[in-house]
């Protein structure tokens, strides 16, 4: 129930739009920024913010936003993040979590890393089609959001146009959507991903997916190729 609860608090497009923006910043976000970017009122901001906390879809705190401490910091300001667990709902139940972890325990087990990475990068390639490899990393980004990866361009550089720019930066993402599995399989989830994304992005083209673990993020990056750069 607690998840249809959770699930059911995003119905207000207000409660939404400030959930969407909170996440998509990957830092803390206090109630004045959180309510500007929704447009509305910091009050009407701090009710929703609060609901999406009792329904376990944010996390909160407190701290100074100014970045100062003692006499004259100002008061700790309440801030939100994205909670750490999951919610899903299946009418009726279904329980597909614990199928892939006895999958993961039994392919982890009997050594069967490259047949997964193989059957993963076909079905990359199948769910790429016809099209040719991602163009850059701008197209990348849109296939990635599509797929639940919450794509964001790090360390973008100054090259001169927006494709310059692309081209000079890394492609992190804030979501891995095998989180839950490859909390408890690593090696074996994590290579599976990479080998995806490689048939979904193509491993010829101008983008190329790599391995480059970091706390509370996907395993994989997407950069431009090295062959590329020139």
């Amino acid at each position: 129930m607690r998840d249809i609860d959770a699930i059911a608090a995003l119905q207000d497009p207000v409660r939404r739009r400030l959930y969407e923006y909170v996440v998509a910043q990957g830092r803390e976000v206090g109630r004045n920024e959180a309510a500007e970017a929704a447009g509305v009122a910091r009050t009407l901001a701090a009710h929703h913010l609060d609901r999406l906390t009792e329904a376990g879809l944010l996390a909160s705190g407190s701290r100074r936003l100014s970045g100062r401490s003692g006499p004259g910091a100002g008061r700790p300001a309440k801030v939100y993040t994205r909670a750490a667990g999951e919610h899903s709902v299946s009418l009726p139940a279904r329980d597909y979590r614990t199928a892939a972890e006895l999958l993961a325990e039994a392919a982890e087990e009997a050594g069967l890393d490259a047949g997964l990475c193989a059957a993963a990068r076909r079905r990359g390639e199948a769910l790429r089609g016809a099209a040719a490899p991602c163009g850059g990393l701008d197209e990348a980004m849109e296939v990635l959001a599509a797929r639940g990866y919450e794509p964001h361009l790090e360390g973008a550089g100054h090259a001169e146009g927006a494709a310059g720019a692309a081209a000079a930066g890394v492609v992190r993402m804030r979501n891995c959507p095998f989180h839950a599995v490859a909390e408890r399989f690593p090696p074996l989830v994590c290579g599976m991903n990479l080998a995806l994304l490689e048939g979904l992005l193509g491993m010829d083209g101008p983008v190329r997916a790599r391995m480059d673990a970091r706390p509370g993020e996907c395993c994989v990056v997407v950069e431009a190729s090295k062959n590329n750069d020139d």
